[in-house]
């Protein structure tokens, strides 16, 4: 089982036969085969009984108010449940319906908002704020500091300070106009780019050039394009809506909770105002495996929502790093996508692994329950098993043992490579090489071509190998633009 924390992307040759114009007219990439329904897989049934079996006990030991989870996969919410109370008192369940205040996932929805309005050519990622917001200044960390960009708000490199003040302690929060006026008495921590730091200040910004940019305000701006195109019907902002869960402080030493406050989060929504449902996080999780161009249920389109999912900006450890709004993390050579959130009395967690189209949540009412951890644990077990009874696997092309001639030592002016026969494939080394770990494997793609495949991105990682033959004789391995000559 894979050990999983939230969050932080990171040879040789194209062969050419002397083959005829039906052999360059294959498919440049396999066929896939069909995904499994994993509704009546029998693993992820086991894996729910797990899980269902573990979360029941933390509720019961822990003495937790209540859980909602949940996993997606493509686009179906393929397993949900409430655990627990949405209010303990009036003995309320927990259900997939129960809205919860998504605190921090609001940056998702701002960051996916100014993306949006870049491909509307409205603004651009490397834009200084001051653009849009001409009163946007603050005391820089050193004085030749460049300005601070709309990219750096998102990818917290702005050096912004975390907060516009005492608000999650008095838990009120600042109007735009307060925040207009606070801003310019603030003094940057860092310098912009020069390390990650988080910052709700920054996307509080960034919510405000939103609204300068599409003449809406936030809230209305997410209900037209991405609300509303996606049918999250019960997401809102900043609103004390029917079917909240009952928001619960931390346990205290004698077992008792307080029941915090509805608090509005005004000038900083964009922050942290979003309230949504586990249905309605799955709509949104859902948009970031669609490719295409923007429109309808698209909320973005390909390009735009690679750029978001790369790394951007990395933690100083490189444990984890900052996409467009998305967390990024590597566990075991895989990456995590989401984000978290913590609001009086809701603590939340999404995670996503893009590769498998698999996301999972995990939202509480409470501010001791550890999402992340429940996130963490749901991934591993449900997520995990999901993503097995989905996977889209390649249609391979048939070992043909003729290939075994392609075997043999190939010489250019940089070096030799060696095509060696192993069982049903052929990899290349570097036969003076110390070691043989990074060896390359040529993927059969049809009408006697190869695609490289290698581990690391160096050389023709991903292009064509072809191999050239003449009088019945291999004579030459090409490898995308550059070629070697067989000797042996």
């Amino acid at each position: 089982m894979r050990t999983y924390r939230p969050f932080s992307n990171f040879g040789l040759v194209v062969l050419i036969a002397a083959m005829g114009a039906a052999q360059l007219a294959a498919p440049s990439r396999p066929l896939l085969a069909q995904a499994s329904d994993p509704a009546s897989d029998p693993e992820v049934q086991a894996q729910v009984r797990l899980f269902t079996a573990w979360l029941e006990s933390q509720v019961a030991y822990r003495g937790l108010p209540g859980v909602v989870v949940g996993v997606v996969a493509g686009d179906d919410l393929v397993w949900a449940r409430g655990f627990g109370y949405a209010d303990v008192e009036q003995r309320r369940p927990m259900e997939t319906s129960t809205r919860f205040r998504m605190a921090s996932h609001s940056k998702l929805f701002t960051a996916t908002a100014i993306m949006q309005l870049r491909e509307e050519g409205k603004l651009r990622l490397d834009d200084p704020v001051s653009d849009y917001l001409p009163w946007f200044s603050v005391r820089p960390a050193s004085p030749d500091d460049p300005p601070i960009t709309l990219e750096h708000l998102l990818t917290h490199s702005s050096g912004l300070p975390r907060e516009a003040g005492p608000h999650w302690s008095d838990w009120e929060f600042p109007t735009e106009e307060e925040l207009i006026a606070l801003v310019p008495e603030r003094q940057a921590a860092f310098s912009p780019e020069v390390r990650w730091k988080y910052s709700n200040l920054a996307y509080t910004i960034a919510g405000m050039v939103i609204e300068e940019v599409s003449g809406m305000s936030w809230a209305e701006y997410l209900q037209v394009n991405i609300f509303d195109p996606l049918g999250m019907s019960s997401s809102s902002v900043d609103r004390d809506v029917p079917g909240l869960a009952t928001p619960y402080g931390r346990r205290m030493p004698d077992g008792t909770r307080d029941v915090a406050p509805f608090v509005d989060a005004r000038g900083m929504a964009a922050a942290t105002g979003l309230t949504s449902t586990v249905e309605d996080m799955a709509k949104f999780v859902s948009a970031q495996f669609r490719t295409g161009a923007r429109g309808g249920d698209r909320l973005l389109s390909t390009a735009s929502l690679r750029e978001m999912h790369r790394v951007r900006m990395l933690e100083s450890t490189w444990t984890r790093g900052q996409g467009i709004g998305f967390a990024v993390s590597r566990v075991d050579g895989r990456l995590y996508h989401g984000h978290g959130g913590g609001y009086p009395g809701n603590t939340t967690q999404t995670v996503i692994q893009l590769d498998d189209r698999v996301g999972v949540f995990a939202l509480t009412n409470t501010n001791d329950s550890d999402p992340g951890q429940i996130a963490r644990q749901l991934m591993e077990t449900v997520g995990e098993a999901v993503a097995a009874a989905t996977k889209v696997e390649p249609l391979k092309v048939a070992w043909d043992p003729s290939w075994a001639r392609f075997a043999g030592l190939y010489r250019s002016l940089w070096g030799d490579s060696q095509v060696v026969l192993m069982n049903e494939k052929l990899v290349v080394i570097t036969p003076n090489a110390s070691d043989i770990d990074a060896s390359v494997e040529l993927e059969p793609v049809g009408g006697g071509r190869f695609r490289m495949t290698a581990p690391t991105g160096g050389g023709a990682v991903g292009e064509i190998v072809r191999f050239v033959e003449r009088d019945g004789q291999v004579v030459r391995m090409i490898t995308g633009d550059s070629f070697a000559d067989r000797v042996r």
